[in-house]
């Protein structure tokens, strides 16, 4: 396959961030966009110059232009999306979290092997250049053995208004960032199982939106003896902040993933890739240069067009995304019970956050 003809389903913060980083990609191009506003849609499409526009994305996998579909729309709709675009032969990159239910997650998965269509669990995390360079450092032993990984994001709340809602999104800040820290720790240590989970959740500043969490900490325990601590938060005032420490027997890196490359910048508007960016970075701020590419968003997608043009193995996988989805189950079951989770683990749950949100 020569070059790959891509399709976003979504026309928010998050797939700006896509079309901007296929747009730097080689071998592939953005063909479509649906969005069920239809006015949209279609202005999406004109700022961008994608050729096809479609209020449903039912409509736009079955066209014959289209290889890859590019999930960016709500947690709830992953599920779905993904079902139709394997049933259509496409390929799939679903934004993090993986879904709704590990039910859903398997579901996905199986409908994409059955297809023979690649799916793509999309965790920028594993591209981001500061964050691959300490990858290399554990490989390679410069750490000796790693025994503690924390991860912390930080920023004063999500792009999109749907993100409030637990039951279109299913929680909180865990479960929007806590995945990132998860699939980080598993990623840095190689992927061993995730033994056992303790969790605190907490929500201090925006209440008034949503029932869900906007602060988080979890620690993990691995199979091999290595833990992890995971910090989240929507309630940090100044813009972002992203960060890991790694320590081995032998050695310790320290990553800023954002700082070094910034701007220390005021602003009375604010700025930013879209409207809804803009009232969250008023004030003092850390303006990043190359956003985009700081945080991996172009070497992932170059990555998944590659896996596709040359039939290779995503470097994240479906599998991945479940297993970081489990681990999000257990750690709001940690929180709303106050006690450590071992897995694996099984539940009734409808959403991730339903046991945290009806604790007593």
């Amino acid at each position: 396959m020569d070059r790959v003809g891509v399709g976003i389903i979504g026309s928010g913060f998050i797939a700006e961030i896509h079309v901007e980083a296929f747009r730097q990609c080689k071998g592939c191009e953005v063909r479509a966009v649906a969005s069920p506003n239809g006015d949209r849609a279609e202005q999406f499409a004109a700022r961008f110059g994608i050729p096809l526009w479609f209020k449903d994305f039912h409509d736009m996998v079955q066209r014959e232009e289209i290889d890859v579909v590019s999930l960016c729309l709500p947690n709830v709709l992953h599920c779905e999306a993904t079902l139709a675009a394997a049933e259509a032969g496409k390929h799939v990159i679903c934004e993090k979290p993986m879904c709704m239910t590990l039910d859903e997650a398997d579901q996905m998965i199986r409908a994409c092997h059955e297809a023979g269509v690649k799916l793509m669990y999309a965790e920028e995390l594993c591209f981001a250049p500061k964050y691959v360079r300490a990858k290399h450092l554990v490989d390679e032993g410069a750490l000796g053995r790693v025994h503690l990984v924390k991860q912390s994001e930080k920023h004063f709340g999500p792009h999109a208004p749907w993100f409030w809602d637990v039951e279109r999104s299913g929680g909180g800040v865990l479960q929007d960032m806590g995945c990132h820290g998860i699939e980080f720790a598993r990623w840095i240590l190689g992927r061993p199982a995730v033994s056992s989970v303790y969790s605190h959740c907490g929500t201090y500043v925006h209440g008034d939106k949503t029932k869900g969490d906007d602060t988080a900490i979890i620690i993990l325990e691995f199979e091999n003896h290595a833990m992890a601590m995971i910090e989240e938060s929507w309630a940090r005032l100044g813009g972002m902040d992203d960060r890991a420490e790694i320590y081995g027997d032998k050695g310790v890196t320290y990553a800023d993933l954002l700082h070094g490359n910034a701007l220390e910048t005021y602003s009375e508007v604010g700025y930013g890739y879209a409207v809804e960016k803009a009232s969250t970075t008023r004030g003092w701020t850390f303006t990043i240069f190359e956003e985009i590419w700081n945080y991996g968003f172009p070497q992932e997608m170059q990555h998944f067009v590659d896996c596709i043009r040359f039939d290779q193995v995503p470097e994240v996988t479906g599998e991945d995304g479940k297993a970081v989805l489990e681990v999000i189950y257990a750690a709001y079951q940690s929180a709303a019970e106050g006690r450590k989770i071992h897995l694996p683990f099984k539940t009734t749950a409808s959403y991730p956050a339903e046991p945290w949100v009806n604790r007593s």
